[in-house]
């Protein structure tokens, strides 16, 4: 009997102590098939957005543009345009830069460095006819050169580089869309209005980095101012609903 105890107990230690070696074991080694992690999910693109509005009054300083003959400069139109068209733009959200504040004349060059220094904008040169209907409006648009209408977004990158002076080329596309929604604007606002926008090769708008257009209002060959300064309001109207309607279009096209 004294000897059958000592043999009980150093079984209850084997056991024991099996049961502490199992608990302190590593797990069994799972297959790198079952631990590797998910991949991640690809960012999405940023979103394209038009936020800016670029006003470009013509002219100015030693430059008056077109003048009539009782004294009308269209640089002073222009910069009253420039003015009504901010004030209803800005009520829209937009923020917008004007090329010039006052009677001053900077150069095309500096007035397009100021349009490529803005993110998600439009650039619109505002001028007045020397002759036409009076109280009428055409928009104008730079014609694209063969190839040159790919889609160009205010994200692309690694993008080659293009002459100062046909900046405007990767933008074409952009540009005559723009001016179309413009001129149906301008037709529906300014009665005897063109029907379609023209393709002319403004210098204004050949380097400017972004969808850009040019809108003329006739003309300078009146009496007096009171039918144009009449007309301002109106224009502004077409003008914010073109730029309203080319923002979704342009915010669609991002991704």
């Amino acid at each position: 009997m004294r000897l059958v105890k000592p043999i009980l107990s150093l079984g209850v230690l084997c056991a024991a102590a099996v049961v502490l070696l199992a608990q302190q074991a590593p797990p069994p080694a799972t297959p790198a098939s079952q631990t590797a992690a998910p991949p991640a999910a690809q960012a999405p693109l940023p979103r394209q957005t038009l936020n800016v509005v670029v006003l470009d009054p013509g002219h100015g300083g030693t430059d008056a543009g077109a003048r009539g003959e009782n004294g009308i400069l269209e640089k002073d139109v222009t910069l009253s345009l420039a003015h009504a068209v901010q004030a209803i733009l800005e009520r829209q959200g937009f923020r917008v830069v004007l090329t010039r504040q006052a009677d001053e004349n900077p150069a095309f060059d500096e007035r397009a460095a100021l349009a490529n220094a803005q993110r998600g904008a439009v650039f619109i040169s505002l001028h007045v006819a020397s002759t036409g209907a009076t109280g009428t409006a055409v928009a104008y648009y730079i014609p694209a050169t063969h190839g040159s209408e790919a889609k160009h977004g205010a994200e692309d990158s690694g993008a080659p580089l293009v002459r100062w002076q046909e900046a405007q080329q990767p933008f074409a596309a952009q540009s005559r869309k723009l001016a179309e929604l413009l001129q149906v604007q301008l037709g529906q606002h300014l009665r005897g209005s063109p029907e379609v926008p023209l393709a002319v090769a403004v210098r204004q708008l050949r380097s400017v980095t972004a969808p850009a257009v040019a809108v003329e209002l006739a003309s300078v060959a009146v009496t007096d101012r009171k039918p144009l300064d009449q007309a301002a309001p109106t224009l502004a109207e077409a003008v914010a609903r073109a730029v309203a309607a080319f923002k979704t279009v342009y915010e669609a096209g991002a991704n």
